[in-house]
């Protein structure tokens, strides 16, 4: 059961990375005004650092009570904890593209969308333009950065195959 659940929330979790900021992002500014598709993004985003957090602990969680479980002697446990532990290193590296790219950066970023919308003008035609989009290319760095991981982590066959054996 740990290894399904385990595989379930890494897929949900990778499937929404790669949905919002691949898929819905895009879209959103190809139909709506710069300014509208921004605001959307930026909601949708929030939601998806909050589920990338809440992802990456559940199966630290699961991956931690699997490991003590295992090395407790556990009989359904097959040797897959170098599998596992890879894995867990994955997920707090992603854990930490979350933190740093939605939890550093969003936070400057929308401190100078602020300044912009008190000067009488919107990000893209304010003084800020340039810091923002230095600021908004290296938050896209970090999210690549958990998207690949995060394919890595749900592709990585030790994790899938064998980490725990079935029920």
């Amino acid at each position: 059961m740990p290894q399904r659940l385990f595989n379930l929330i890494s897929t949900i979790w990778v499937g929404s990375l790669l949905t919002t900021g691949y898929l819905v992002a895009p879209t959103l500014f190809a139909l709506l005004s710069e300014t509208d598709a921004g605001r959307v993004a930026a909601n949708l985003f929030h939601t998806q650092a909050y589920v990338s957090v809440v992802s990456g602990i559940v199966l630290l969680l699961i991956a931690n009570r699997v490991l003590r479980m295992r090395d407790a002697g556990a009989s359904s446990i097959e040797i897959g904890a170098q599998a596992l532990r890879r894995a867990r290193r994955v997920i707090i590296a992603m854990i930490a593209c979350t933190l740093v790219g939605y939890f550093a950066l969003q936070p400057w970023m929308n401190a100078l969308r602020i300044a912009a919308q008190t000067a009488g003008t919107d990000i893209s035609h304010s003084a800020y333009k340039t810091q923002f989009g230095a600021l908004h290319g290296v938050s896209m760095v970090f999210y690549l950065l958990e998207s690949v991981l995060g394919v890595w982590l749900v592709c990585m066959r030790g994790v899938r195959a064998s980490v725990i054996a079935p029920a």
